[in-house]
Order: C-alpha cells, then sequence, then structure tokens
C-alpha cells in the first residue's frame, strides 16, 4: 500500500541509496518461490531500517517477523560487530531460505534464527534490546509490545510495521475484522503509553518510531 501518489514514491525510491547485491538476489528469488512476495520490506523501506540501524548502531536486535529476511539483513547492516540479531518466524518452510542469505552476508554468526511462536519465544532470549522491528501478525501486537518492554532500556528503539493497515485505520470498522482493531489498540497504546515517544510515518503500509524515555 502506498499513500503517495506513485510519482512521488518512484522519486523519493530512485533518489534513495541503492540495495545491495545480496538484497536484490532475495528479492528475485523471493518474488520467484515464496507465496506474498509484497510482505518483504523491500528496497525503499529497507534502506531506511538501514539507515535506523546505522544511527543506532545497536548491539542487540529483535525482530518479530522474518519472513524471507530481507529486513533482518538491513536491520544488521548499523550492528555492532560483537552484537547480535535474532529474528522469529512462525514459517519453517522458509528457514533454509533465511539461512542461506543470512549465511552469505557479513553477519551469518550474528544472525540467530527462531522458529515458532513468537510470543512463546521471546521471553527466552536473554538479551537487553537496542532496536525491536515487529512486521508480524498484527492481531498480536499489542501482547508483543507487553513482552519486548521488559528487554528494553532507556533509548531503546521500537519499528512498527503496517500500522495504516491499507488504510483501514480511517475507514469504518468491520465488527470481524479483528486484525485491524488490533492494530488501532496497539497505535494508540504506543501513542499513549507514558515511557514511550513515538512517532507515526506514512511510509509504504504505515511505519512507527518509538523511542524508551
Amino acid at each position: 500500500m502506498h499513500f503517495l501518489p506513485q510519482n512521488i514514491d518512484e522519486y523519493a525510491v530512485n533518489h534513495s541509496q541503492p540495495e545491495p547485491e545480496l538484497l536484490q538476489d532475495l528479492t528475485r528469488e523471493t518474488w520467484r518461490k515464496v507465496l506474498a512476495p509484497r510482505m518483504s520490506s523491500g528496497h525503499y523501506q529497507g534502506r531506511f531500517l538501514s539507515m535506523i540501524s546505522k544511527l543506532i548502531n545497536p548491539k542487540h536486535i529483535l525482530e518479530i517477523g522474518t519472513y524471507t529476511g530481507y529486513s533482518a539483513l538491513c536491520l544488521a547492516e548499523g550492528m555492532q560487530k560483537d552484537g547480535s540479531l535474532h529474528t522469529i518466524d512462525v514459517n519453517e518452510e522458509l528457514h533454509d531460505l533465511q539461512r542461506r542469505y543470512f549465511d552469505k552476508s557479513n553477519f551469518g554468526e550474528q544472525i540467530f534464527q527462531y522458529t515458532g511462536n513468537a510470543l512463546d519465544i521471546i521471553s527466552e532470549i536473554d538479551c537487553t534490546f537496542d532496536l525491536v522491528f515487529i512486521d508480524a501478525d498484527k492481531i498480536n501486537y499489542p501482547k508483543y509490545l507487553d513482552l519486548i518492554f521488559p528487554k528494553l532500556k532507556k533509548g531503546s528503539i521500537i519499528l512498527s510495521d503496517n500500522v495504516l493497515w491499507s488504510g483501514k485505520v480511517v475507514e469504518p470498522l468491520k465488527d470481524k475484522d479483528e486484525d485491524t482493531k488490533a492494530i488501532l489498540a496497539y497505535n494508540k497504546m504506543l501513542n499513549e503509553h507514558l515511557m514511550l515517544e513515538t512517532v507515526l510515518l506514512p511510509i509504504r503500509d504505515g511505519l512507527t518510531i518509538s523511542r524508551v524515555k
């Protein structure tokens, strides 16, 4: 979902840093072999994730929702040399594809994969995170926020994807639309949280940056 006119969106993409060749290869393979390839962060958002990570220079990163690994590789670009990135996905069929590209990168030994329900896995990871990227099942966004908060510190950053949810957040809510209900609740939680300062950006399908006070 793009909220900008197509010509403006294309201009922004064309005047942003090119994506690395490895990510170009991953994008091509994702579109050839994987269902719902649009779920990948892609060039423009990926360069944004990379820039944020480089500005933060995190030691430990948590990603909830790996998909084929594109966003993880972007986030890893700003990671400290002795840092770690922990990424969780429920789809075990994507594990080998993710690992292959992780190992082709400069960060393979620093990226740790987890397959299963993130609600069960998050508490098992013994890290305090400088950067968290949430891009998984929307209905559990509020629960993810509650689970990750004890693992954050002052200055930690939370990035949350799809927070405009194809514009549904400003449309009449349908009774059975549980995902949109969850996104609306999550956006309210972020905005009203006493320990967070938050800015919601209309990048692609909406991306929120929240900082722990």
